[in-house]
């Protein structure tokens, strides 16, 4: 017999039917609010991706990668991230279910699939949070002028600043997305204005000299060998991944990290009120955005001092070309631009995660108790357990070069999904699409393959932890998810036998 379009059917990889995602959202205790248009969703990337990369990553990945070329870097990035965003589109319009990559992953891989992306999800936004919360810890101390918010207990580092932000963070979070949007919104035209006088000022000092040589000669002596070095660059018996084309490589992949932040968008889907014409518009609108600021960025840092000058800098972030110029003001208010534009990452971060945990506690996959909402439909239980794991990562462990992981998981992710518009358009073309990709099945594999190309050019070493969080994810899921896995029960009890 032909199964319908929205029926359950019993399958080893247990897929969960679009209607099914839908219809679950209609459960009174954990239904989320629909608070959020098009605008909202836009802040929110803007607010997210503006903030570690162009004030941080930037001004190090050209020092010690790339050089001026940190241009092309971001450009390779920016098109992965929109080949990507395309997918991204076209899966939110058609499921738009809390969850992001997870829900979609679900509606066409199956649910091993989706507990692998999910958990993969979990390390990217956890990890990023703690990441920026330490970012942000820093930049507080240049703003106020003292040593950063870490102090010494006891023979350990513990870094007060980071558990400050985390925790009033949460805490907006567990009173409502639209409060949340609102703040954001007020933070990102600081930190936006601030980017913006940046480019205007900082093309005052531009020194074409600066640009050459446009891709430095690869350097040996500057580290990056063994697994330490891109996978790519290993692979293929390179010395090294330091400047050359194959620093660029490198440096597309680490900048990615900058981008990071238009997928979180796909989260909130469920709080839109046309998720249809919204999401798309917002994913898309927001990367362009970001895309411009980024080039514009990082041609006027390469062009105000010399990478080898900035290299051998004490610091190195966006503000270090403005002190090296003598604009010392202009650095203080790129520091406070940098304070406010990494408290509306840590927002996004934080509710991202959120989100992701909370459709995975509806399935089952992890406690189901988590996924109860509260009066002002938030999920306030996951936003405060959020909220303290991520506040005792950032606080008590050194996060070192963590933000690499946070790039393998999200490119992981990008591939899933890209995958996932090839598959859903060939067995279910009935579905009504507010958005569709165009060039299928051409875009999405070349997607895949962009976002392939940007993982091998990660280290090693970024690989091997990878691959051992997965493996742990693969644990749980035996152990827990498979067995209390909503989807998987009601298969049980349509085939048990009628007494």
């Amino acid at each position: 017999m032909a199964q319908e379009p929205g029926s359950q059917t019993v399958n080893r990889r247990r897929t969960k039917s679009v209607e099914q995602s839908i219809a679950d959202t209609d459960d009174p205790d954990t239904r989320l609010r629909k608070d959020l248009n098009w605008w909202d969703l836009t802040v929110f990337g803007v607010s997210v991706v503006i903030g570690a990369g162009i004030f941080t990553i930037t001004a190090s990945t050209a020092a010690n990668l790339t050089g001026p070329a940190i241009s092309v870097s971001f450009i390779f990035a920016a098109i992965a991230c929109a080949l990507a965003a395309l997918c991204y589109a076209e899966f939110a319009s058609t499921v738009p279910v809390a969850g992001s990559a997870y829900t979609f992953a679900y509606a066409t891989f199956g649910e091993f699939v989706a507990w692998i992306i999910g958990w993969d999800l979990i390390l990217e936004f956890a990890v990023a949070a703690a990441v920026v919360a330490k970012g942000w810890s820093s930049y507080l101390g240049t703003v106020f002028n003292f040593g950063g918010g870490v102090t010494e207990v006891a023979g350990f580092e513990l870094d007060w600043g980071a558990l400050v932000i985390i925790a009033l963070v949460t805490l907006i979070l567990a009173m409502g997305t639209k409060l949340s949007a609102g703040i954001s919104l007020a933070i990102t035209a600081v930190k936006v204005s601030v980017v913006l006088l940046v480019v205007a000022v900082g093309a005052f000092y531009i020194k074409t000299e600066n640009f050459t040589p446009f891709v430095p000669s690869p350097e040996s002596g500057q580290g990056g060998s063994g697994t330490e070095q891109s996978l790519f660059s290993l692979l293929t018996g390179a010395e090294g991944s330091h400047y050359g084309w194959y620093g660029v490589l490198a440096g597309a992949s680490i900048v990615f990290f900058a981008f990071i932040g238009f997928d979180i968008v796909a989260t909130t889907a469920e709080e839109v009120k046309n998720p249809q014409r919204d999401v798309p518009r917002g994913i898309l609108t927001s990367l362009a955005i970001v895309t411009v600021l980024y080039v514009a960025v990082a041609v006027v840092l390469t062009g105000m001092v010399s990478y080898t000058e900035l290299r051998e800098a004490e610091t190195q972030n966006l503000a270090t070309a403005f002190s090296l110029n003598g604009v010392d003001w202009a650095a203080k208010v790129i520091s406070i631009g940098a304070l406010a534009g990494l408290t509306t990452v840590v927002i996004v971060l934080v509710l991202g995660q959120t989100r992701v945990l909370f459709a995975m506690s509806r399935d089952g996959l992890l406690p189901r108790q988590l996924a109860k909402t509260g009066q002002r439909g938030t999920p306030v239980r996951i936003t405060l357990i959020v909220g303290f794991v991520v506040a005792v990562t950032a606080t008590v462990f050194p996060i070192g070069k963590l933000e690499e992981m946070v790039n393998i998981g999200t490119l992981f992710a990008f591939v899933l999904v890209s995958a996932g518009v090839i598959v859903l358009r060939r067995s279910r073309p009935d579905l009504k699409r507010g958005f569709r990709t165009p060039l299928v099945p051409l875009l999405p594999i070349v997607s895949i393959i962009a976002c392939v190309w940007l993982m091998l050019n990660l280290t090693g070493l970024t690989w091997i932890r990878f691959l051992v969080w997965m493996a742990i994810g693969v644990v749980v899921y035996f152990v827990y998810g498979r067995r209390h896995s909503i989807l998987g029960n009601r298969a049980r009890e349509s085939t048990s036998p009628v007494a």
